[in-house]
């Protein structure tokens, strides 16, 4: 039994983090728990297999943390979208969306996706693309007689797509866990001399699926907008402009609120793509570039800049206290030989490393319903990352499959974290079994993209290659 004490501290945390205690201190609390069991075990006389010197590591690991440069770009990227938000920006863009694609069949739903797709390359964050899109179109889309179960379906797939089109915190922080699994395989290969692979990597390889899944989203919804004309029709462009209140006509509106944000979001992940910034470089761009919107915008008075700071320090704070938290698992987790025993498991698995991919794959879609993708990028990757790299897997393409793999389980039913976050705003004559109908068909789209991410590994690293 003592053998497999790492499967049985990684089973107890994910039942602790199911009562719903907060997560940071749920890792760092049972860890040291076990960490205390195995010193008095020990001290018994008991062989419990436990290494306790690995703990001396901790206080490495937060000075690490401290001095990540990395890591700066979260609070940046989070401000980003926390302004854009917080300032209208986002609702201006997407009035002026609806304005442009409305009077087409599906048009509303074109012009969500399109929307989620550029809020989810500035905030980043599931929850808060959701939330936002929600509150903001779902009131329009069903008002003009939209289908619920498409208008729901379309709002939590693009909410999700804050998981893969970057700049996105998700893969900021997949990259740099990436980064360390990198070296730490090679190492153990006996390469020295390590390469690397950065979260600009990282980015360039999610760009190209994050894109065909827009595309892919787009094509769906002029499809059975076009096949069931009553599901998404047409609205008047007139009526809309007289109902968003909008004065200066529609290219006044696009000058204002389409080109702006466009223009912010090509600058970030341009002078990321063309080698002049570094993501860090680029998000202080990007929060520097939203605060002179909300400016211009004249929608920025003090109370909201508070808000908007307040909110950052809050979501910056939780990812800062679970990595942390997450480090001291990890090295708990270590002390038991849970590195030896997870090697030992994938290298008697059947199939290789098909076979090793595919069980980690299917246990962090399982988790991806009880956990939020910080702490399994922060508790899973560290642990299953380094082996399957040392097997041989692409760090960048090993990246955007988890990446696309939480991005679907936070739409799965019925558990999907999407689901719940858009069932929170949405009105009460919007049934749940809606939004459950409305996202089948984009699971069924992004299962596909991890299908042909499998057999054309190319989609996700044929960009960084080229770069």
């Amino acid at each position: 039994m003592l053998e497999f004490m790492p499967l049985v501290l990684f089973a107890v945390i994910c039942t602790v983090l199911m009562f719903g205690y907060p997560v940071a201190l749920s890792l760092a609390g049972t860890a040291l728990a076990f960490a205390g069991m195995g010193f008095g075990l020990e001290a018994l006389g008991i062989d419990a297999n436990f290494d306790g010197g690995y703990l001396s590591a901790f206080p490495n690991r937060l000075y690490g943390i401290m001095t990540n440069q990395t890591l700066l770009a979260v609070p940046l990227f989070v401000l980003m979208g926390v302004l854009l938000e917080k300032s209208r920006v986002a609702e201006t863009l997407l009035d002026a969306m609806a304005l442009l694609f409305g009077s087409l069949r599906g048009g509303l739903g074109i012009s969500v996706t399109l929307v989620g797709m550029l809020l989810a390359a500035s905030t980043g964050i599931v929850g808060a693309t959701v939330v936002t899109m929600g509150l903001m179109s779902l009131p329009t889309m069903l008002k003009r007689h939209y289908s619920p179960s498409l208008a729901t379906g379309t709002i939590c797939a693009t909410g999700t797509l804050g998981q893969i089109i970057p700049p996105s915190i998700a893969l900021v922080l997949l990259g740099d866990v990436l980064s360390s699994a990198y070296q730490q395989a090679q190492l153990s290969m006996g390469i020295f001399s390590p390469k690397t692979v950065s979260v600009g990597d990282l980015f360039m390889g999610a760009l190209v699926p994050g894109l065909i899944l827009v595309v892919l989203y787009i094509a769906y919804v002029t499809v059975i907008a076009w096949l069931k004309p009553s599901a998404a029709p047409a609205a008047d462009r007139q009526e809309l402009m007289a109902e968003l209140g909008h004065e200066g006509g529609l290219g006044w509106l696009l000058l204002k609120g389409l080109v702006p944000p466009i223009v912010l979001i090509v600058v970030v992940l341009g002078s990321i793509l063309g080698g002049f910034a570094t993501p860090t470089e680029a998000s202080a761009v990007g929060a520097f570039g939203a605060l002179t919107l909300a400016l211009a915008y004249r929608r920025l008075d003090l109370a909201t800049l508070r808000e908007a700071l307040r909110s950052t320090a809050n979501v910056t704070t939780m990812v800062f206290l679970i990595l942390i938290g997450a480090a001291l698992f990890s090295l708990v987790f270590r002390a038991y030989g849970g590195e030896e025993l997870v090697t030992h498991l994938f290298e008697n698995m059947p199939g290789g490393v098909v076979g090793a991919t595919l069980v980690v794959m299917l246990v962090i879609f399982l988790l991806g319903f009880i956990l939020d993708f910080i702490e399994i990028t922060f508790v899973v990757v560290p642990i299953v990352g380094p082996i399957l790299l040392a097997m041989g897997l692409d760090p960048i393409w090993l990246g955007i499959m988890i990446a696309i793999n939480l991005q679907t389980s936070f739409l799965t039913p019925p558990f999907g974290f999407a689901l719940f976050y858009l069932r929170g705003v949405a009105p009460d004559s919007v049934a749940t079994s809606s939004i459950y109908r409305g996202v089948i068909p984009f699971i069924l789209i992004q299962l596909g993209m991890l299908l042909a991410l499998a057999f054309f590994p190319e989609l996700a690293t044929w960009l960084p290659d080229q770069f």
